[in-house]
């Protein structure tokens, strides 16, 4: 029996690669099938990186300012105020106490 198969051999083999391939380019991570997929994380992936250009932007503008020859002394007073914890005499403070989080309302990112 393996003597009458051994010439179909090499035509099982390619049909068996040519099934592997067809189900791959179906179904696969770049797949047709898996497009709506691929759109829906660029999609996401493009407001991530929209929101990380945003912050950008507004770092580069807070660190010009606290730079020796463009020092804005408000930012300067505000920043040293949060990192030290002070605050002016004629400022209105009001202290909250802040609660945890419960695991129900906590997300995961």
């Amino acid at each position: 029996m393996p003597e009458r198969m051994k010439p179909y051999s090499l035509s099982a083999f390619l049909f068996l690669l040519v099934v592997y391939l067809g189900v791959q380019a179906l179904t696969g991570e770049r797949g047709l099938l898996s497009g709506a997929a691929r759109d829906a994380r660029l999609a996401q992936r493009e407001a991530q990186l929209t929101s990380l250009t945003e912050q950008r932007a507004d770092l580069e503008v807070r660190v010009r300012y606290l730079r020796t020859g463009s020092l804005s002394r408000d930012l300067l007073e505000e920043r040293a105020r949060a990192v030290l914890g002070f605050s002016d005499p004629r400022d209105y403070v009001i202290r909250t106490v802040a609660t945890a989080p419960t695991p129900a309302s906590a997300t995961v990112s």
